[in-house]
């Protein structure tokens, strides 16, 4: 009986943190999982000039006020890259939560660059989350 209750919590323990795991999607895209409402929680992207020419990147924005962004560096060499510091608050949230974040260069071909960060938020009396971790960098 003792071996079966123990299975038992291994497994649910087990598949708790499988879903909710935090992901990387795609190189713009970040999944946080499962957090607690009120959590922030943190990401750093990372945006490469891929060109042959100088990238300045004019500014940033994002599509709440719950969510912020600071770009570390603004004047990017060709292959040179920097990162683009994502954080999310939680507070007012309940379900599934997308986010946008819009970064503004002055590339004639790509002008807008846009990342998505992408949350299920849980009530903190929620039970059978993992919280985030705090900042995630690729």
């Amino acid at each position: 009986m003792k071996k079966m209750f123990l299975g038992l919590l291994a497994c649910a323990l087990f598949i708790s943190a499988a879903y909710c795991a935090e992901e990387k999607i795609d190189a713009n895209t970040w999944g946080f999982g499962r957090v607690r409402e009120g959590q922030i929680v943190k990401h750093a992207f990372r945006l490469q000039n891929e060109s042959d020419k100088t990238l300045t990147i004019k500014d940033a924005h994002t599509s709440c006020g719950c969510t912020a962004s600071e770009i570390k560096k603004k004047v990017l060499g060709p292959g040179e890259s920097t990162k683009i510091e994502v954080s999310f608050n939680s507070k007012g949230y309940v379900g599934e939560v997308k986010q946008f974040i819009y970064v503004n260069t002055d590339a004639i071909d790509n002008q807008v660059i846009r990342f998505i960060i992408k949350a299920e938020v849980v009530k903190s009396s929620q039970a059978g989350f993992a919280p985030a971790v705090e900042i995630q960098e690729e």
